[in-house]
């Protein structure tokens, strides 16, 4: 009798965090659907590697802080689950994709704190609970928290706001949940070198310095240092960890 795979799906899997988190899964053997916003034909790479090393693996497109848009989605993902994977169901959603706004908290509008809540906020709480019917019994969420939640710089009192209320979104929702037996966890990037943010961590060599000489272990972060974490929390051997904000940042600002 061959063991059905598992079946992962990350929002914003076409660039930075999102795409090495993919591509950790399907080396763990997991298939993967990712989504993207406007980059399809990086997303469709994505699929192409993803598919290269012997997994099954989807790109559909989502705008992540467009709640109406969420029926819709889950239709579709219900569709590319049957099409693509023989499935009714997967396995792991990991609430990845987001967006990089900064301002002063005097200068901050509220269509800039709208669309920070949409997408980091709301439209994790919404699309998740869209999903809720899609994702199997025994499955894993992991949410994607940031360690401005905990220390702070002048220019993210927004988006580190939304990033703290999904900490405390994990943990009802691991409250919630547990009778499913479905674990849920946020896990908090340092500053990563990605092209997040206009890529300001990683072609800001003052940015850079400044960051990695705050981190213990001496650098900043890429994106090779966050996607095995996220695919250990989906792992058998991160079956016990729930409901619990893990930060993944080599040890700054200690």
């Amino acid at each position: 009798m061959t063991t059905k795979s598992k079946i992962a799906l990350v929002t914003g899997g076409s660039r930075g965090l999102g795409k090495d988190m993919a591509l950790n899964f399907a080396g763990n053997g997991v298939d993967v659907i990712i989504t993207y916003n406007s980059k399809k034909e990086e997303a469709l790479k994505v699929v192409a590697d993803i598919q290269k090393s012997g997994r099954k693996a989807a790109a559909l497109q989502l705008n992540a802080g467009d709640i109406g848009s969420f029926s819709k989605f889950a239709t579709d993902v219900k569709a590319s689950l049957k099409s693509t994977f023989d499935a009714e169901t997967f396995d792991f959603l990991v609430n990845n994709a987001g967006v990089g706004i900064h301002a002063p908290f005097a200068e901050t509008t509220e269509a800039q704190f709208d669309e920070l809540m949409n997408i980091h906020f709301k439209g994790v709480y919404f699309l998740t609970q869209r999903l809720l019917s899609l994702i199997g019994d025994g499955g894993r969420i992991v949410n994607i928290s940031s360690g401005l939640a905990r220390f702070s710089y002048p220019g993210y009192s927004a988006y580190a706001s939304m990033k703290g209320a999904i900490d405390t979104l994990t943990r009802y929702m691991a409250k919630e949940l547990g009778a499913r037996k479905i674990a849920v966890n946020s896990i908090a990037p340092g500053a990563i070198a990605t092209d997040f943010s206009g890529g300001l961590v990683r072609d800001n060599e003052e940015v850079n310095k400044h960051i990695a000489s705050a981190t213990a272990l001496g650098r900043t972060g890429v994106a090779a240092d966050i996607g095995a974490v996220v695919a250990f929390l989906c792992s058998e051997g991160g079956r016990w960890i729930n409901g619990q904000r893990i930060e993944v940042s080599g040890g700054i600002h200690l």
